[in-house]
């Protein structure tokens, strides 16, 4: 698949997640397989853009190509502001968020209530694709509810304003996470654009990437919250679209290296304390279904070391190895 002059090999892309794609898990999973990682949403507005937290989400230092930022907002003047700012702090590629069903966000008119109206959304994209020399996309929903399946229309919009590729999530903004994502109206909307084409929503096995790319006919798939915790799932899919064969899973020992080097980027990157708190939230992704999880997590999360944080996870997926009962 292409993206401008991209080439986004393999086809099986790292979807933009608030508080999760940061600069760490990004480049985690680029290593472990993703054709491109998508940045965690970053505002429109320019009196944030110098917070602590907006000036981390813009650090791509270090980053492989392409650098792809996704923006939030609702005035399509401040979109295309915030596409050059981003574009001038190192973004390749600029993704516009018309999918994000969060309250916090819907409510301020951003991400997904955006599709609401059609003729702002034409205004956005239109504004922003003028703004900067770069591609960019956009990744909405199916529409605002059941009874408002837009995405065929919206993807029209879209195409016809320049937008280089579309990411569709195969639930509408009522659905949130609920349910099993729908993949009909994502199929129609391949039928109704010649831009390529990304699938998103409930992809969490290789065989089910293959599935959702054949009754689509998307050009890639999009995996968001079945790489929490499992980053290397992005290689597994690459190796079983390229040749038909599963993967055996990382053993423990694997995962224990994947995850010591994960959380510490997370603290270079942060800072010891915030680095170990944010850690948090990925040691409980990583030992989910796993022995012992509950334990190990109350253990790992009762520290504010980096060094204690380490030895523990060391600990636990050591014990898990060797088959030895882990400690309650």
């Amino acid at each position: 698949m292409r993206i401008g002059h991209f080439l986004i090999n393999p086809p099986v892309v790292l979807a933009p997640m608030a508080g999760v794609t940061d600069k760490p898990f990004r480049q985690l999973c680029k290593r472990l397989g993703a054709g491109l990682a998508v940045s965690e949403m970053t505002t429109a507005d320019p009196r944030l853009w110098h917070t602590t937290k907006s000036q981390r989400r813009a650090d791509h230092s270090g980053e492989p190509d392409p650098i792809s930022v996704q923006i939030a907002g609702y005035d399509p003047q401040m979109l295309a502001d915030a596409a050059r700012y981003n574009v001038d702090l190192g973004a390749q590629l600029i993704d516009i968020n018309m999918g994000c069903p969060a309250k916090k966000v819907c409510n301020v008119y951003s991400g997904s209530a955006l599709l609401q109206d059609e003729a702002l959304v034409a205004r956005i994209v239109e504004a922003v694709v003028r703004a900067v020399d770069v591609p960019v996309t956009l990744k909405i929903r199916t529409g605002w509810d059941r009874d408002n399946r837009n995405g065929v229309r919206i993807a029209r919009i879209a195409e016809d304003a320049g937008i280089a590729a579309l990411a569709v999530h195969g639930r509408t903004r009522a659905d949130l996470y609920q349910g099993e994502a729908e993949y009909q109206t994502i199929a129609a909307i391949r039928d109704a654009i010649r831009i390529p084409l990304l699938a998103n929503g409930d992809i969490d096995t290789p065989q089910k990437a293959a599935q959702v790319l054949k009754a689509t006919g998307a050009d890639a798939v999009m995996i968001g919250r079945a790489a929490q915790g499992r980053p290397w799932i992005f290689g597994e899919i690459a190796h079983y679209l390229a040749t038909g064969e599963t993967l055996a899973p990382p053993s423990p020992l694997e995962v224990r290296d994947i995850l010591v080097g994960h959380l510490e980027d997370l603290y270079a990157f942060y800072g010891e304390l915030p680095g170990v708190r944010i850690a948090r939230k990925h040691l409980g992704w990583y030992a989910k279904d796993r022995p012992e999880n509950a334990a190990f997590r109350c253990v790992v999360n009762g520290t504010d070391c980096a060094t204690t944080q380490l030895r523990l996870t060391r600990d636990y997926f050591d014990q898990l190895a060797d088959g030895q009962p882990l400690a309650a």
